[in-house]
């Protein structure tokens, strides 16, 4: 359950935005916050908290990628801030763009605590540009 003592959500180094010649885009580096349930859940029933979660208010989100995971391109209106989630592993992951806010990811993961009965332990894995 979501209270003051959750994870600040400090972001130790953003991915670098890189536009190849060839086209598209890619980052350099990376910050992932890994949300591991503390009980057994599935990848299918992370993806439907997620999606209960993204299909309320402030959030737009997109599943745009024919990918062998679920993972959601998220704009939170509030907090002016966009980040991905992805459901994998059975965990639920938060990735960091460059411009990425904190409060946007503290407060999904405020979300997700409020409408789930699950403890959530948190991990940073980050990689430097």
């Amino acid at each position: 359950m979501a209270d003051d003592t959750s994870p600040s959500f400090s972001i130790p180094h953003r991915p670098r935005r890189r536009y190849p010649r060839g086209g598209g885009v890619s980052y350099e580096g990376e910050t992932i916050f890994r949300l591991s349930p503390g009980t057994e859940c599935s990848e299918k029933q992370l993806t439907t908290l997620v999606r209960n979660v993204l299909d309320d208010e402030p959030y737009t989100y997109g599943d745009w990628f024919d990918l062998p995971v679920p993972m959601y391109l998220v704009h939170d209106h509030n907090r002016d801030t966009t980040f991905r989630v992805v459901v994998r592993y059975e965990s639920v992951e938060l990735h960091v763009l460059p411009d990425t806010r904190s409060e946007g990811l503290r407060a999904i993961y405020r979300r997700l605590s409020a409408l789930s009965d699950i403890t959530w332990s948190v991990s940073c894995e980050s990689t430097p540009t």
